[in-house]
């Protein structure tokens, strides 16, 4: 496989609650001793990027704060760029000192723009009835990513994704999407590498947005067969992966063909 870089997934992939998978830290190890240039792309929105590379290290990952992009941080971007000045809604885990530049409010002070972030305990009825008030009455509709679920040390748990359908259908809005598998998330990453598409390949274990959304960009698509693959999702998918590997470790062998 012809590839000069990498984009990583992060949960499912490095890490499951922080934890490093087997294998995963030599394999990064090994990949940056080859000088192999490597972005961790995450659709995790519970963290700062500083925080979230923070993590890494301690679990054992060299990544440097710039190496890690983020959903939150395209958020930051894209509102700034397509709504500045919005008085925006935050709704999910995302912490409101990541979001550079964007006017947080409260539900009840007339939003502009309601903002999704990862699934926690504010995703109950009074709040996502209220967020549906807000967008019938004309506020936009930016979700940080489509994730359906993410996988933990207790198992799997349902993210955004889940309930981001829902709000759409019921006000006929189609959400905007800045992380994964938005195109332009991708085309961030590889502009951070500073090489084309041709010459990349995205690892993750999410199928549709880390892999299928990968390869709609050009990007190769490598599945892992960690996290929270299940054969059932690959048999879904509606599109083949570039390559299904049991682990990160597969990398290694596949950058030697």
């Amino acid at each position: 496989m012809s590839i000069d870089g990498l984009l990583l997934d992060m949960d499912g992939v490095l890490t499951v609650s922080w934890e490093p998978l087997s294998g995963a830290v030599e394999t990064v190890a090994r990949l940056h001793a080859r000088r192999v240039p490597m972005r961790v792309m995450t659709n995790t929105t519970s963290k700062s990027r500083s925080a979230i590379a923070e993590e890494l290290r301690r679990s054992g990952f060299e990544f440097a704060d710039d190496e890690v992009l983020t959903a939150a941080v395209a958020a930051s971007e894209f509102l700034r760029e397509a709504y500045p000045d919005a008085r925006v809604f935050l709704l999910g885990d995302a912490r409101p000192e990541g979001l550079d530049g964007v006017h947080l409010v409260a539900l009840d002070e007339d939003p502009d723009v309601v903002l999704v972030s990862g699934a926690d305990p504010s995703f109950n009825f009074e709040t996502l009835n209220g967020v549906l008030r807000v967008l019938l009455g004309g506020a936009s509709l930016v979700a940080m990513h489509r994730t359906l679920t993410w996988m933990t040390r207790e198992g799997e748990c349902l993210d955004a994704g889940a309930y981001l359908p829902g709000l759409e259908q019921a006000t006929g809005q189609a959400a905007a999407i800045t992380g994964k598998p938005a195109r332009a998330f991708f085309d961030a990453g590889l502009r951070s590498l500073g090489l084309p598409a041709g010459r990349v390949a995205m690892v993750g274990d999410d199928v549709v947005n880390d892999v299928l959304g990968a390869q709609s960009a050009g990007i190769t698509g490598v599945l892992v067969r960690t996290g929270k693959f299940r054969e059932d999702s690959l048999a879904r998918a509606g599109a083949p992966p570039d390559h299904v590997i049991e682990s990160v470790a597969g990398v290694l062998d596949l950058l030697e063909d």
